[in-house]
């Protein structure tokens, strides 16, 4: 960017921390696992949360459980340097000052939406999206407007909505990729025109990448910090998905700005002043990553990447089988899956989470309501489960569908 640019962001970022309502809730997904019925005596299939570690196949890299004991066994936490691991796939040379460690992806989230909220303040989210975002967003009176991913276009960015969303008040626009709950991975040159979208709003953008490097499709992972040159960029992210160790909480937020933006604007110390208060990662976790990133061999990602593409073309297979549900796309990424429900064809089902609730309590199948995540009469359906156990469940759906169908 141009010199001076900075000023023309708008905005202020050290601000007042004050207390917040409650957050509004949707349809809650406790409240579906909670309607399975308990005579039944077949066990409980779920779909909707997507924690695979409840899988024997998804156990986590022998060479990340060694890692943990010897940390703990040991007094010396030689920590490495994660801009090594997150350097991979960019232009430029990340630095230790660009990457401050969180408890999780969660708390990284919480670090960078508290250092944007002001009063009057608004942010772009994507729809259908996470919804931790919005409710921590609400919590700190940051206005959340949504613009949309379009099913039809591989569910992509809609552009035009979010120059037309966007004002002199809004302070970032999110994106989460490989996608939750899409499944989806954009592509490089959609992540280029989002970039230079964010750039001409003068706002920087939040990545949430998670899921990065699982993909399993045609599409390859190309991080947003590729575009920091164009567009300050902060990422999320942690090792719980691509290790599937969402318990050890070791996350991290990385600022993805080589011509020093968020450094002019006080972003970045206002993320330090931020992290200052909170709790710090567990000392013995922090002493195994360096073991977990170096010594984990490749086979170990080969085989989870395998059985989540077995999982996902399974589930995109017996998804076409049932009339009353449709996939726009088949996922190339994350655990997830968005999946359109057609009503029309059912009886005593009014919308998505009547759906989810009835399936739960009729076959034992939880599924998430699309209302949850902003787009109503979807579903999302996480295919990170063991494949003869997604098979059953997709078995189950069914059956429930065809006894609620209208006749024909």
């Amino acid at each position: 960017m141009e010199n001076g640019a900075e000023s023309k962001w708008g905005f202020q970022v050290k601000q007042e921390l004050k207390p917040a309502p409650a957050v509004t809730v949707r349809t809650s997904l406790a409240s579906i696992i909670g309607s399975v019925n308990t005579n039944d005596p077949r066990p409980v299939i779920s779909l909707g949360p997507g924690d695979p570690t409840t899988f024997p196949c998804f156990r986590t890299a022998t060479e990340a459980e060694d890692a943990i004991v010897d940390a703990v066994r040991s007094a010396n936490f030689n920590f490495l340097q994660l801009e090594d691991y997150l350097n991979r796939g960019l232009p430029y040379k990340l630095s230790p000052d660009d990457v401050y460690i969180t408890l999780g992806c969660k708390q990284a989230i919480e670090v960078i939406l508290t250092v944007l909220a002001r009063p009057g303040a608004n942010i772009l989210l994507p729809r259908p999206g996470w919804p931790f975002y919005e409710g921590f967003a609400n919590l700190k009176h940051l206005e959340v407007r949504h613009f949309d991913l379009l099913p039809e276009k591989g569910w992509e960015v809609d552009l035009d909505a979010v120059e037309a969303l966007a004002d002199e008040n809004t302070v970032a626009m999110v994106i989460i990729n490989p996608g939750n709950p899409c499944g989806n991975v954009f592509t490089c040159q959609h992540l280029q025109k989002i970039a230079e979208t964010a750039r001409k709003l003068r706002i920087m953008v939040i990545a949430d990448e998670v899921y990065e490097h699982l993909t399993f499709g045609s599409t390859p992972y190309t991080p947003m910090g590729a575009f920091g040159s164009v567009v300050p960029v902060i990422t999320v992210g942690s090792i719980s998905k691509r290790w599937v160790v969402p318990g050890w909480r070791f996350g991290w937020l990385v600022t993805n700005d080589p011509n020093g933006i968020l450094q002019k604007i006080g972003v970045v110390d206002s993320i330090k002043d931020c992290l200052s208060i909170y709790s710090d990662i567990p000392t013995f976790i922090q002493g195994a990553v360096p073991q977990i990133l170096e010594k984990t061999k490749e086979d170990f990602f080969s085989k989870i990447i395998g059985i989540l593409k077995e999982s996902a073309e399974l589930c995109y297979d017996r998804i076409k089988e049932i009339p009353c549900l449709t996939c726009p796309n088949k996922p190339e990424g994350s655990m997830f899956v968005m999946v359109k429900l057609n009503l029309s064809l059912l009886e005593d089902i009014n919308d998505d989470s009547q759906f989810a609730l009835k399936l739960a309590q009729e076959e034992s199948v939880i599924v998430t309501p699309g209302e949850t995540l902003g787009l109503g009469n979807w579903l999302r359906i996480a295919f990170s489960v063991e494949p003869s156990a997604l098979e059953e469940g997709f078995g189950r759906i069914k059956a429930f569908c065809q006894r609620h169908s209208k006749p024909q």
